[in-house]
């Protein structure tokens, strides 16, 4: 992939995310749900609030309330006739109270003190807001570097994606095929959390082992997530780890059966501790699919498991990362 192709690629990315950012700005006194704002961007709704902050820098939610605050802050200024509890609300607050302590927050003052001070002191606040912000993105620039190389063997390109924490994170686009699994849910927190996937994949194993469904380098092991850690709340997440089953396999108790549809992913070949999960995703996500020529579709997300982190020297987790993508 040449470095004209590549900008491109990742300009249509700013190009969809600078609508939505245009969508925000023109609508901060509405209701800014994530379902409108993807629709904006014309991203799956699953995988946007990860493209929108690679791209801004910032989460969506942050981004959206910094926005609001800082409009709100210069209608304090030129709208003296206005209440502070009015221009609350035509910022897009709900009301005055959340105001007042997002305000405090972002400004380390109150509104009325915000109002009341001399132009020059209002200048220096804003700027050190301003400057701290650059600092974050400088380091977040610096930290991570992506390069491309075409893979004669598989006609595709292949990425490595280097980050300040994480090995070498190898991208490939693949055909993959659906998976007729079984599995043993899970609501609530699980990141990093490797004593919770012990325990589901020992329920699973001592239910399919004695049935005979187990088998040895042929069985696959997936951990299947149906929601984003970054909307949803951590005690409704849910995870399902899966084993694949013969499609006329028979269930009971507490194991479900399922289909994890197939077709084109990005699969991300890792090597990771057990709370590098996240940053895998964000380096899949907002680094490598940018410059891609696809963006995320709405089937399951999934992993991998291609080993027994138990049993690696360092506790490692060989795992593929896999993205449901289409053309952009």
């Amino acid at each position: 992939m040449n470095q004209a192709n590549h900008n491109y690629l990742r300009k249509e990315y700013i190009s969809r995310i600078n609508r939505v950012i245009d969508y925000i700005e023109d609508n901060l006194d509405s209701e800014l749900s994530l379902e409108r704002l993807a629709e904006v961007a014309h991203f799956s709704r699953f995988y946007f609030h990860r493209i929108f902050k690679a791209i801004v820098g910032e989460t969506l939610n942050q981004f959206i309330q910094r926005i609001r605050v800082e409009k709100a802050a210069v209608m304090l200024v030129t709208n003296s006739a206005r209440s502070i509890t009015e221009i609350a609300l035509d910022a897009g607050f709900a009301n005055s109270a959340s105001f007042a302590r997002v305000f405090k927050e972002h400004f380390s003052i109150s509104a009325s003190q915000w109002r009341s001070m001399p132009n020059k002191k209002r200048a220096l606040i804003s700027d050190d807001n301003s400057k701290n912000r650059q600092t974050f993105n400088n380091n977040r620039k610096e930290s991570d570097t992506v390069t491309g190389y075409n893979d004669p063997s598989t006609n595709n390109y292949r990425w490595r994606i280097k980050m300040a924490k994480i090995k070498d994170i190898k991208v490939e686009v693949k055909e993959m095929p659906d998976f007729h699994v079984v599995y043993v849910r899970n609501i609530g927190p699980y990141a990093a959390d490797e004593e919770l996937f012990r325990d589901l994949y020992g329920r699973l194993m001592n239910w399919v082992i004695p049935r005979g469904l187990y088998i040895q380098d042929k069985s696959v092991f997936l951990s299947v997530y149906h929601d984003d850690p970054k909307i949803t709340e951590e005690g409704k997440l849910r995870v399902s780890v899966c084993m694949t089953v013969p499609e006329d396999t028979e269930v009971d108790g507490e194991i479900g059966k399922m289909v994890v549809p197939g077709g084109k992913f990005a699969v991300a070949h890792c090597e990771i501790k057990a709370d590098e999960y996240d940053q895998a995703w964000d380096a899949l996500i907002g680094e490598w699919l940018p410059s891609s020529g696809y963006q995320p579709d709405d089937r399951l997300g999934y992993e991998i498991g291609c080993n027994d982190p138990h049993e690696h020297p360092e506790n490692m987790h060989i795992v593929d990362i896999c993205l449901p993508i289409k053309p952009l």
